[in-house]
């Protein structure tokens, strides 16, 4: 290895002496031909939102190498999307546009992002995820420079402070890129490149709305820009604001009360019931939609419980009347159809957060000669969003006989336990806000006819501001649920305000109890357990705790490269050898402060750790352009390349990565490519350096005896050895009937290495000369990631411990099962969990790429343009150990076999008409792995989910030269969430309608 590094150093340096003696002399390099116009870009609708004037020559840089070459005459397989194909989707939101991709599809929306779906600190969040590998693995680049990060600890870009309207267009590159980008391109890149020399004023004005009146979504944005010093300078400045409304669940009928669908355990099935010997596929479906779908084992006016065995008895109704509890129809453990219990539904939280955006760009540049243009950059965005998930709740609260609130034909029994959903202190949630710095200073220009350099500087920071509401203060509840009559008023008061010296006596819940009181002697106000929304404001607002957690990223990158081509002194005999060389540094921090009354554990929200971390990284980076052939018999042109990285990461050390391509065109339509490349991922501050923080989760055991089949073929044997030697009498018959969330930890894990890919793509790109205008690009690729850097979910922690070919496994020691309990049914429950990063992982994934584009000018009859991208997906695997099983997500949600998104738009003078169509095959309701183990877990016209089938529709009017009219829309047909879902195929939100104006003027 030390041997390479030297060798791969004296390359570079040689390589450098090379083009110092190609700058000195004259230049007589052929230009390659004219790049290819834009098909998008020549009517008056593009124009006012395409206001580009890009003037670099005949050559750009395209997304996948550094070196300037004709538009997508690369050999890695670019999709370019423009900017009127975005304002034809009618979106304000980037990331909403871009998952109707296919290589996008696993990206992470508003929607995913809201309620109890997002993840702590994560709401409102726009993430982009390529070929369904991760967003850590996605490089977001921003005019082919890095941005920085939104999500502490990580490179993740929330793609909300991109300006829409300031895109020229979107570069989406799949495969590995590590070579020409660096670290975290091992999926591939999305380079979002921003309008240049902009000149005058334009604004766009927009708003959208459901078909049910909600959803709604507003959009201003404002461009100025102003050429000066005859052309040679520019400045120009935007402005944008988008807000979208918050959705909640109760705004769909078919997602409240007792309208909500989910699959669960059928009861009519005999598998289910004790003593069932007849196997696990008897052909009776094992899951059925059901209806008034609620938790069996706790209530929103409190379930008691007089007997201690863990079910409630009665509640006290609407009415203030103590009745019996309605267990209803019981479809497995903890889950009822009807009865009295919390409905399912009232959990079904927000679909989409409360968000508002505000982002100021600024670009401009200089040109103080040829040899050197003076450019910069300067960027503001501050997010906010808002979002409201579960309520607190507890189980198994002591409430004993002296509280004033029990009701009086309880009073004798030595108390009761409650279990409680606690609605009414309100659904705990986020609001959230991430202000973004970003700027960039930089000199470019040319060296010779044919070399330029480039010398840039980055600074970014994103600091962000988490108000977690509606929290709740551990100690202050358990007090004010201890509750006695005040002998000297006969009014209800806390213990603790009668006895400071009154513990809390809590021995059947988790519930925090060690601390010291967060309020003053006195200050304890009572709480109502018995009833729903029966207790004081004064108390509600005494157990609410609105608690705040900080965090920032930095990130600081200083480059420079030199590229160009050699000219006459090294000329092959299809052109001048191109090349690009260059160095790097960065410098990446992170940085998370929680509350200190949620570090210290002093709320019912998960107790966080302090991080804190940061790494550097220098590089240098070299890729040739080799043409070998042009313009001869079985060779319109022939050139392979070629590109290396070499790094050294103050946490990791060194790694290399390189990449080979190649082109061949035996005729001028036609033009075969290949690529072949080695990527690493380092892992980033938050894998490496993330502070043991609580977290809770809901684990369906895979040993519970309804779960055995839905394994692998190890699964039976190993519950079976696990669960004995735990001391359970019969594994068979082993049930977890819980349906509480089970604490545990997550954490990172300093001794993380280096993930590595291999990537390679085969394509063709067919451009017929018979038929202008028309292009067809078909690419095959394959990415293997080995030593993968994965954190798995608790729930695939316990799945992965037994099912795994032997029990010696990574993942059977991060679960701690109980080997003894006063009830001999809790004997192997899963008491706690810790989940770390761990290079143990691996991903496969292969799939074929097809773009078409197709501009065909009918003359009277107008000009017609076709977009089509499709992709067939073969294959989606996981490897959760070296030698395990594999998991295949091929036809799975998101992660269809087939996909289409296309676009066909028409323009007749002033009129411009789209006509887009998103569609993918239908996916599989539950797991390869689970229909493959237990065939009749669901009746066959359940098994699979829709396909989706969304068809929007955009028009726009020129009023004249400067104003636009425009509307459309999206899901036309009003295509509905499959039954047992939310939001797939598509969304909650219905059809979904907008209009808007542009306006532009030419000066000022």
């Amino acid at each position: 290895m030390t041997v390479f590094r030297a060798t791969a150093r004296y390359a570079a340096g040689s390589a450098l002496a090379a083009m110092m003696v190609a700058l000195a002399s004259p230049a007589f390099a052929q230009a390659d031909p004219a790049a290819q116009p834009d098909p998008n870009t020549n009517s008056p609708a593009a124009a006012l939102a395409d206001q580009t004037e890009v003037d670099i020559g005949t050559d750009i840089v395209v997304t996948g190498s550094r070196i300037r070459r004709p538009d997508f005459d690369t050999p890695s397989p670019v999709v370019s999307l423009s900017a009127a194909t975005i304002q034809q989707a009618g979106t304000t939101n980037l990331t909403d546009f871009l998952t109707g991709f296919p290589a996008l599809q696993g990206s992470s929306t508003s929607a995913d992002n809201s309620g109890s779906g997002a993840g702590i600190g994560f709401t409102g969040l726009n993430l982009l995820n390529l070929r369904n590998l991760g967003t850590e693995r996605t490089l977001v680049l921003v005019d082919g420079r890095r941005h920085v990060a939104s999500v502490p600890g990580s490179q993740s870009v929330d793609i909300n402070t991109i300006p829409v309207d300031l895109v020229d267009r979107v570069d989406v590159l799949t495969g590995g890129a590590s070579a020409v980008y660096g670290a975290d391109a091992v999926s591939g890149v999305v380079n979002i490149v921003l309008k240049q020399n902009f000149e005058g004023i334009s604004a766009r004005a927009q708003a959208g709305i459901s078909e049910y009146g909600d959803a709604g979504k507003r959009f201003i944005s404002v461009t100025a820009g102003k050429n000066f010093a005859d052309g040679r300078g520019n400045i120009a400045v935007a402005y944008e604001y988008g807000s979208e409304s918050r959705l909640q669940s109760r705004d769909r009928d078919r997602l409240t009360g007792a309208n909500l669908t989910g699959f669960y355990r059928n009861p009519n099935d005999p598998e289910f019931q004790p003593g069932y010997t007849g196997g696990a596929s008897n052909g009776i479906p094992d899951r059925i939609p059901a209806r008034d779908l609620r938790y069996n084992d706790t209530a929103r006016e409190g379930g008691i419980d007089v007997d201690f065995d863990g079910l409630p008895d009665y509640i006290v109704n609407g009415s203030g009347q103590l009745v019996p509890f309605d267990v209803g129809t019981v479809l497995q453990p903890g889950v009822s159809s009807g009865g009295n219990g919390t409905r399912i539904a009232d959990y079904q939280n927000d679909l989409l957060p409360k968000l508002n955006r505000h982002v100021v760009n600024a670009v401009g540049h200089f040109d103080v000669s040829p040899a050197l243009t003076l450019f910069a950059e300067g960027k503001y965005a501050n997010n906010k969003s808002y979002s409201l998930g579960q309520p607190s709740f507890d189980y198994y609260l002591l409430i004993n006989d002296d509280n004033p609130y029990l009701p009086a034909s309880l009073v004798g029994n030595g108390g009761v336990l409650v279990t409680r959903d606690n609605f009414d202190i309100g659904q705990r949630g986020e609001s959230i806000e991430r202000e973004t710095f970003r700027g960039v200073i930089g000199a470019r220009g040319a060296v010779s006819e044919n070399a330029n350099y480039e010398l840039s500087y980055v600074y970014g920071q994103t600091n962000v501001t988490n108000n977690y509401v509606n929290d709740v203060y551990d100690d202050r509840f358990l007090y004010a649920i201890d509750a006695v009559r005040d002998p000297a008023t006969g009014q209800a008061t806390c213990r603790i305000n009668l006895d400071p010296t009154a513990g809390i006596d809590q021995p059947y819940t988790d519930r925090y109890t060690g601390a010291p009181a967060t309020f003053r002697p006195g200050e304890c106000v009572p709480f109502n357990l018995f009833g729903d929304n029966v207790s004081s404001q004064a108390s509600l607002d005494f157990l609410r705790a609105n608690t705040t957690d900080r965090s920032r990223i930095r990130q600081q990158v200083v480059s420079g490269s030199l590229s160009g081509d050699f000219g006459q002194v090294f000329r092959l005999p299809g052109g001048p050898v191109g090349f690009a060389i260059g160095a790097e540094y960065r410098k990446e921090q992170s940085s998370f402060t929680p509350d200190p009354l949620a570090a210290q554990g002093l709320t019912f929200t998960n107790a966080l750790g302090r991080d804190k971390g940061s790494f550097d990284v220098k590089e240098v980076f070299g890729e040739l352009k080799a043409p070998l052939l042009r313009d001869m018999p079985f060779a319109h042109r022939l050139e392979v390349g070629a590109a290396i990285r070499l790094s050294d990461y103050s946490t990791i050390g060194r790694t290399t990565t390189w990449k080979v391509d190649g082109s061949w065109a035996p005729v001028r339509d036609i033009t075969f490519n290949g690529t072949y490349s080695k990527a690493v991922r380092a892992p980033n501050i938050g894998e490496l350096f993330g502070a043991l923080s609580q977290t809770f989760q809901f684990i369906t055991d895979p040993c519970d005896r309804a779960e055995i089949q839905n394994g692998t073929q190890f699964r039976a044997a190993n519950c079976q050895a696990l669960l004995s030697g735990l001391g359970v009498a019969d594994p068979a018959a082993y049930v977890d009937g819980r349906t509480s969330n089970i604490p545990g930890f997550s954490g990172g894990n300093a001794n993380l290495r280096e993930e590595e890919a291999t990537t390679w793509t085969a394509g063709a790109v067919f451009q017929p000369s018979f038929l202008s205008g028309f292009t067809l690009r078909a690419d095959w690729y394959d990415i293997k990631l080995k030593n993968a850097i994965n954190t798995v979910t608790p729930g695939q922690v316990a799945q992965l411990c037994v099912d795994q070919a032997t029990l010696d496994n990574p993942f059977c020691g991060l679960i701690t099962r109980t080997t003894t309990a006063s009830n001999t049914a809790d004997i192997g429950n899963i008491t706690s969990f810790s989940v770390v990063p761990q290079n143990v992982a691996s991903f496969a994934t292969a799939g074929l790429d097809v773009n078409l584009s197709y501009r065909l000018d009918a003359g009277s009859a107008g000009l017609f343009s076709l977009r089509v991208n499709g992709n067939y997906l073969d294959k989606l695997e996981f490897f959760g150990t070296p030698g395990a099983d594999v998991t295949d997500s091929r036809g799975e949600q998101f992660a269809p076999k087939y996909t289409v998104n296309s676009d066909l738009t028409w323009q007749m003078g002033k009129l411009t008409l789209n006509y887009g169509l998103s569609w993918y095959d239908k996916t599989l309701r539950y797991s390869n792995q689970t229909v493959a183990g237990n065939p009749d877990i669901v009746a066959k016209e359940y098994l699979y989910l829709k396909e989706l089938w969304q068809h929007d529709i955009y028009a726009s009017v020129d009023v004249n030269d400067r104003f636009q009219f425009f509307g459309g829309v999206n899901n036309v047909f009003g295509q509905r969430p499959d039954i047992g879902t939310d939001s797939y195929p598509v969304s909650s939100i219905g059809r979904y309608m907008f209009a808007g104006a542009r306006v532009k003027l030419p000066s000022f």
